[in-house]
């Protein structure tokens, strides 16, 4: 008799175990039914793209997005909805940009390149800066040859790493040449700066995207060009004794504007004074429509929303839904959401956001203790039949990383298949017609799961 008591004393647990991840599973299954065949997401995201389009921060069609941001959440029916004020930066591309190789070994040419300023970049005169090609590598080969640099537009030819199979890796890898590259060559007297878009696409699309300049020297003109005319400039370079570029862009900074997060809440049954953050951002670059960046981060949120209230879910804590304002070229809407919070001194628990596109979901990546991850890893066989079962250390996102430094939480981030991301990030192709629907829906369902799971049992 007391063989078998032992026996069942152990076995409770697991029983308990069991029953518990049977009643989580058939919710989970709840959500992923009516988001397969209820859900909205597509068709907001149709409406943010096509209606509104591009939505650079301080941009008429970003305040649009804010008002279309609120009316949609307020017909969702969340407990609240509200806006919350920040200032945000207000730069203008003007007109169209242009690089154009203008003679090749002291002799005249025409050949114009497919280019992009980068943002925050700032513009020339009309007539553009016209110079010299210095080709380069890396920033090893800049520094190699410092003193040959004066008076010339400076090529990077940086290459995406082709082994990396998550493609974000490759883009961390080679963003520090868009972002830091021309004040990296101003500082050896360089008067502009051609950049390898950031993408391993097979399209000759530039792609665009933020840098910032070093106070310390001259702030020079920066543009993208694609990665066909790249390499055709590359070996251009390389065969030619002198190649000229005119670089002619036109951007510059207005006054800072004032934007907003738009914030909806569930209300917590009972710890509402605890949150949980979830959320994507509403700007975009200006050249495209931000269907993937981030127009799928903004509907993934709206997505969460709809389907807890449409299952009739009461959650324990409140969770805020967040359109944050101003990620691409400055995370103010970031940076004030955090301030805020901290300001009223609230509690905070946890942080999700999506931002890294509607493709097919594969997992989350996770910025967590390790007692935290440990319990996170408990639950990953809930998430196998929806795709999302590969749990990574590290991950978060822009938005809600002041989120972490103000509260320490754990902070998470979705992440979809990478491999066509890049194809399309900052480009001219970040359309509606290159998102999936399904693969949209299914992000979704993931970041409906993980809300339910962090929610129900905390961390």
């Amino acid at each position: 008799m007391k063989k078998i008591f032992i026996i069942m004393v152990v076995a409770l647990p697991f029983m308990a175990s069991a029953q518990t991840n049977s009643i989580d599973s058939a919710f989970i299954k709840k959500i992923s039914d009516d988001v397969l065949q209820n859900g909205q997401a597509y068709e907001w995201l149709h409406q943010l793209t096509k209606n509104i389009g591009g939505r650079l921060a301080g941009s008429p069609q970003f305040a649009k997005a804010i008002d279309w941001g609120k009316l949609t959440l307020d017909k969702i029916g969340a407990d609240k909805v509200y806006l919350q004020e920040c200032m945000v930066p207000h730069w203008v591309r003007g007109k169209n940009d242009k690089v154009s190789i203008t003679a090749v070994n002291h002799k005249s040419e025409s050949k114009p390149l497919d280019a992009l300023a980068i943002g925050n970049s700032l513009g020339t005169t009309d007539k553009g800066v016209t110079a010299e090609v210095f080709a380069v590598n890396d920033f090893d080969q800049l520094e190699k040859y410092k003193d040959q640099i004066k008076g010339k537009i400076v090529f990077y030819n940086y290459h995406f790493i082709p082994t990396n199979i998550s493609t974000f890796r490759s883009y961390a890898d080679a963003g520090k040449y868009r972002r830091f590259g021309a004040s990296r060559a101003a500082k050896y007297g360089a008067v502009g700066v051609i950049v390898r878009s950031m993408s391993e696409s097979t399209d000759n699309n530039p792609h665009t995207g933020s840098m910032e300049y070093n106070d310390s020297f001259p702030k020079i003109p920066a543009a993208a060009i694609g990665l066909q005319d790249a390499d055709n400039l590359w070996k251009l370079c390389q065969q030619s004794t002198s190649v000229k570029v005119n670089i002619t862009t036109h951007g510059t900074f207005l006054p800072d504007e004032r934007a907003y997060n738009v914030i909806a809440e569930l209300t917590g049954s009972e710890s509402p004074d605890e949150i949980i953050t979830v959320g994507g951002h509403l700007d975009s670059w200006d050249v495209n429509e931000g269907a993937h960046d981030d127009g799928a981060g903004v509907v993934h949120t709206m997505e969460v929303l709809r389907v807890l209230k449409a299952l009739g879910y009461k959650p324990k804590h409140t969770i805020r839904f967040v359109l944050f304002a101003n990620e691409e070229n400055g995370a103010r809407g970031a940076d004030k959401y955090a301030e805020e919070a901290k300001g009223r001194g609230e509690k905070h628990v946890f942080a999700l956001e999506s931002d890294d596109g509607g493709f097919t979901p594969r997992g989350f990546g996770f910025n967590a203790k390790p007692a935290v991850w440990e319990e996170l890893n408990a639950w990953k066989p809930l998430f196998e039949p929806y795709g999302g079962s590969t749990f990574t250390k590290g991950g978060g996102g822009t938005d809600i990383e002041p989120l972490k430094k103000a509260f320490d939480i754990p902070l998470a981030g979705l992440q979809p298949d990478s491999q066509r991301y890049f194809d399309v990030h900052h480009a001219r192709s970040d359309v509606f017609e290159n998102v999936n629907r399904r693969e949209l829906l299914l992000g979704a369902v993931n970041m409906a799961a993980l809300i339910y799971l962090v929610d129900k049992y905390g961390l």
